[in-house]
């Protein structure tokens, strides 16, 4: 459990470290682009950067959760015998085909959502100063507290998660399955259609939102934290 927490810290520091980097890197040099673009365009490239990591990860966590094998070395071990450094890659394609439109989705709503928001809480506090239920900085700049955060992204996490829903379930049967659902998310998706319809891309919606929503709350709580500290002071 401590290892696959501290692989998912890893995994979270690199894609959403990368992701930053881009997003400021891109509306520095393209300050006329609609900033939604922008988001969408700096998550594709961190979720990029950090799938590298994230799959091998994943694949060996797929197969132990299918109960392949009983350990994580055991899973190692099987997997480097079978199909050498590529078998850690397997089903890579359909990984990213699920990861980045979620974290498009995730990271453009969440930004999306974080601005309107913002506006909503600085009309309120200009209107009723006393009512205000904290965000609001020395310098009178509006910020999301850890509440914000949290429904903000929350919203964001229940969106993604929907959405991706039907791309979670052929990443899995490729890491899992592959043999039988073919080796590409072409003919895992049209053997998915073929057996189960429609129906079947969304085999375990209700679970995944359930699961992922309150986690990517909790993670923008410290996500919103971490940047409210790193973030210059107006007042220096």
């Amino acid at each position: 459990m401590r290892k696959q927490t501290r692989i998912t810290c890893q995994i979270s520091v690199l894609t959403f470290g990368s992701y930053e980097i881009y997003k400021d890197a891109l509306l520095k040099r393209l300050p006329t682009t609609p900033p939604a673009f922008i988001y969408a365009l700096s998550a594709v490239l961190g979720d990029v950067t950090g799938s590298g990591w994230l799959c091998p990860s994943e694949v060996v966590k797929q197969q132990l959760q299918a109960g392949m094998y009983p350990s994580t070395s055991a899973a190692v071990k099987g997997i480097w015998n079978k199909r050498g450094f590529g078998g850690f890659y397997q089903g890579y394609f359909g990984g990213l085909a699920r990861d980045v439109p979620f974290r498009v989705a995730q990271l453009t709503s969440y930004e999306v959502t974080k601005k309107i928001y913002l506006r909503a809480k600085a009309r309120r506090v200009v209107a009723a100063p006393a009512s205000d239920d904290g965000g609001v900085t020395k310098a009178g700049k509006v910020e999301l507290s850890p509440i914000d955060a949290a429904l903000v992204g929350a919203i964001a996490g229940s969106f993604s998660a929907a959405i991706t829903s039907p791309l979670d379930r052929i990443k899995t049967l490729l890491m899992t399955d592959s043999s039988g659902y073919g080796s590409t998310v072409v003919s895992c998706a049209s053997k998915i259609w073929e057996d189960e319809g429609l129906k079947g891309f969304f085999a375990g919606v209700v679970p995944r939102v359930t699961y992922i929503a309150p986690s990517v709350a909790i993670f923008f709580i410290a996500y919103e934290a971490v940047q409210q500290r790193m973030a210059p002071s107006t007042s220096e």
